[in-house]
């Protein structure tokens, strides 16, 4: 049974196929497209999966969309009439959109797969699971557990905005749900627009940016006192109220209501690009702890309602790995699995999967590996030819290794020499982390590796942190922890042996001063609060980048890298060898590897750039 499922027009589009139940391949439409984000029809994404596999729209026994539209629209005219007379402009901008193209979204599915597959599309059976059914599916059916609790938190899906269900078997049922307006994913979202970043985008930045909170300062807790008083109401369950009186996101263009939030913190909110000031850094820290604190109660709540000892996550807070860390460190389950592809972009994995499992009625059956995602290499390949054609197109020059080890041995040299270096190897990663397969990589040890990485290669704010690829047997060498991670989303302290002692006015200090202070031995990876994201690099689902990190432990005595996505600010991920080709001459990388081939930057023509790439891409 071959199953197709989509998520498209809200953010994060994307497609993934599944062939008698195993998962196949997925990708998001940006990277095709190169819009970060891209909402549109994943229409370059289906052809990518079903040409991978050599099917046509003709070989599927169904497409699923990842959410019930009506559902939603029932929601939308629901809030609007609640609100009235508030948000007359919001609905006369959102209620003609509805009317014209969601109202009518199975139409406009069949018209969008038309375009690319002909007549075939008039016949194929269309699907519409509930919006946090396809995230618990995501889930739960690619973990490795038989029985376990799903626990999904976003923003907002047809009403719900965080369930707890329980998987067992082929089944998931439903155990209780959050209902808008009142969401955990929209507070969080709201402190990101107040703080100055893009919603649905900056949320990470947002939590990069709380541990430069001081947490000695009585700042942080007056917030907290503020936010709990204000603005949420948390209740034992893990279930929040939200005062509507300070939100705008219901019926309104904005998420916040900018003055009386400014009145409430007694600062504006802070535009983009602006400085990042320490009343910013507290403000952050405090809506990053009551998120753990949430999440926490929500889990330990799941936990009680399905009596299962392993927990599954899903939705766009599910990337948050800090309280991911914080949660699991609190013991509530046994084990957890988080969905790589955690926000929208997952949702068309997991419709299809529900589909087969709950639609179909197909049992699920486990293969006892560490998950059924392979490591989340489920996009495209590519071939020596392409790269070989790229070279041709720019003129390039490369050195072309016949061996890996020679290939390895030699990166992890330039890594160790202070490099910065392209990695492009096997298939593009499905999800928003890169894991080794469309990653920049370079020197934990370096001190001025996180410097360079932010404003020389990623041109972006200098505060961000980058995360350590480490062998997943090394793990516990590096950090307090000992289990895997290989999805990048679980944020551990680094190990206290590895750590520097801090000056005893450390919390006093201007960002930029706590920013670049050395903190450990692993400087480029060890975030301010002393913690790192961390990937676990297994063999057995990426052999040649974990030979990679093998070869730097056998040049340098540690077996980790930095590893952060291959793209500039406001651009997705790369792609092919094109992409990574283009990237690499507009930055000041110093070598790429794209499968066998290794090209030096001092090497290559002079780039004529005909665009610059800051107008290509919105800055997120």
């Amino acid at each position: 049974m071959t199953i197709l499922g989509i998520s498209a027009f809200y953010h994060d589009s994307a497609a993934a196929l599944i062939i008698d139940g195993r998962i196949v391949a997925a990708a998001q439409e940006e990277r095709f497209t190169r819009r970060k984000h891209d909402p549109a029809f994943p229409a370059q994404a289906v052809q990518y999966c079903l040409q991978s596999s050599g099917l046509s729209l003709k070989d599927l026994d169904a497409v699923v969309f990842y959410d019930k539209p009506l559902l939603k629209f029932e929601r939308l005219l629901e809030t609007y009439y609640a609100f009235a007379p508030k948000g007359l402009r919001s609905f006369i901008t959102a209620i003609p959109v509805w009317i014209k193209e969601k109202m009518f979204l199975k139409r406009l599915i069949r018209e969008e797969l038309e375009k690319l597959y002909g007549d075939a599309a008039r016949s194929v059976k269309l699907l519409f699971p509930e919006h946090h059914l396809s995230h618990a599916a995501s889930a739960f059916y690619p973990s490795p557990f038989e029985e376990a609790a799903i626990l999904t938190i976003d923003g907002v899906g047809e009403w719900a905005t965080a369930s707890i269900c329980k998987g067992s078997g082929k089944q998931i049922s439903i155990l209780k749900e959050l209902r808008f307006p009142h969401s955990l994913g929209l507070l969080y979202s709201a402190f990101t627009y107040f703080l100055g970043f893009k919603v649905n985008s900056g949320e990470y930045k947002l939590m990069g940016l709380a541990p430069y909170g001081n947490p000695e300062s009585p700042d942080v807790d007056r917030y907290v006192d503020i936010i709990k008083r204000e603005l949420v109401s948390i209740k034992d369950d893990g279930s929040i109220w939200l005062n509507q009186d300070y939100f705008n996101y219901a019926t309104g263009l904005r998420m916040v209501h900018g003055d009386k939030w400014a009145r409430l913190f007694g600062f504006p909110q802070r535009n983009p690009e602006e400085d990042l000031l320490e009343h910013h850094c507290n403000l952050g820290l405090a809506i990053q702890r009551i998120t753990e604190e949430v999440v926490i109660l929500m889990a330990k709540e799941a936990r009680r309602l399905s009596g299962a000892r392993y927990l599954c996550l899903a939705g766009g807070v599910a990337l948050n790995c800090v309280a991911n860390g914080k949660q699991q460190a609190a013991g509530v389950f046994d084990d957890i699995f988080i969905q790589p592809a955690a926000g929208d972009a997952g949702g068309a994995l997991g419709a299809a999967l529900a589909a087969y499992h709950i639609y179909f009625g197909n049992e699920r059956i486990l293969s006892g590996q560490q998950d059924e995602m392979s490591g989340s290499y489920l996009g495209p390949d590519f071939t020596d030819r392409d790269v070989e054609l790229t070279a041709r197109k720019y003129k390039g020059v490369f050195t072309r290794y016949d061996s890996v080890a020679d290939l390895c041995t030699a990166t992890a040299q330039l890594l160790a020499d202070g490099n910065v270096v392209g990695w492009v190897q096997g298939r593009m990663e499905f999800g928003p982390r890169a894991l080794g397969g469309r990653s920049i990589l370079g020197d934990p040890r370096n001190p001025e590796m996180q410097k360079k990485l932010n404003l020389k290669i990623k041109y972006r704010e200098s505060f961000r942190p980058f995360a350590p690829s480490v062998l997943a047997e090394d793990c516990d060498q590096y950090f307090d922890y000992g289990g895997i991670s290989p999805y990048m989303l679980l944020v551990h302290p680094v190990a206290q042996a590895r750590r520097k002692a801090l000056p005893a006015e450390y919390h006093q200090l201007p960002l930029r001063d706590k920013l670049y202070y050395l903190r450990s031995d692993l400087p480029s990876i060890t975030h301010i609060d002393f913690s790192a994201r961390i990937q676990t690099v297994h063999r057995e689902t990426n052999p040649r980048y974990h030979q990679l990190i093998q070869a730097f432990k056998q040049l340098t005595g540690y077996g980790v890298v930095v590893n952060t996505s291959f793209n500039v600010r406001g651009e997705p991920i790369v792609c092919t060898p094109e992409d990574a080709y283009r990237c690499f001459m507009r930055t000041e990388m110093d070598y790429l590897v794209v499968g066998n081939y290794l090209f030096a930057k001092q090497d290559q023509p002079a780039w004529q750039e005909k665009d610059n790439w800051k107008e290509e891409f919105v800055l997120d």
